[in-house]
């Protein structure tokens, strides 16, 4: 379908689509819509997000997108790869009484969750406010993530992660979406606002 000849094309649709499938299955996780039974085939979804966003964040960093370049790039590897591998290892690992310690995950997310902390602005200033409601969204749910994996804060704080995650991922499909039928019409057919920070 390319074949407009001026260099890559914007890859983020795809990267904020697989963002959206990992929002929600994470949403599905938290908000108890699932068993836990589910994590095996979780860990596949995560692991297809991570060749998603892969390639995305290095195309991203090639034509000079910093912030989006980096993001993709850490998310595919920390959300995605070691999602996917995690669901795996927990869900074996329960089944055979490996007595794996997953509170190192809530200092892993942790590190993720500062890390968005400060660079959800560069997304303020740069990005859509649909952008800006994900990512909002998005440092909410990680800071409740990484509390609760860590044992800081109990599981009666999943529904906030849970539905944090649920309105970032509804905020990627609908900025997904925009991007690819703003550039097919030529005009804006889905607005989504300009940067909230001048």
């Amino acid at each position: 379908m390319s074949g407009h000849g001026s260099g890559w094309a914007n890859p983020a649709p795809a990267g904020l689509i697989a963002l959206a499938v990992a929002c929600f299955i994470f949403f599905a996780l938290l908000a108890g819509k699932v068993k836990a039974s589910c994590l095996p085939l979780m860990g596949c979804w995560l692991l297809g997000g991570f060749v998603v966003q892969l390639v995305v964040g290095l195309i991203e960093l090639m034509e000079g997108a910093l912030t989006g370049g980096n993001v993709f790039l850490y998310f595919s590897a920390f959300f995605m790869l070691v999602g996917g591998l995690e669901m795996q290892l927990k869900f074996f690992g329960g089944k055979f009484g490996w007595g794996l310690d997953a509170t190192i995950d809530g200092w892993a997310w942790l590190a993720l969750f500062i890390s968005l902390l400060f660079i959800q602005f560069a997304y303020y200033k740069q990005s859509t406010t649909v952008m800006a409601i994900l990512l909002l969204s998005l440092v909410i749910a990680v800071f409740f993530v990484a509390m609760m994996d860590g044992g800081w804060l109990g599981a009666q704080y999943k529904p906030i992660a849970a539905y944090g995650l649920l309105i970032s991922g509804i905020c990627g499909l609908y900025q997904a979406c925009a991007i690819i039928l703003n550039a097919a019409f030529g005009r804006t057919v889905m607005p989504c606002g300009g940067p909230i920070l001048k």
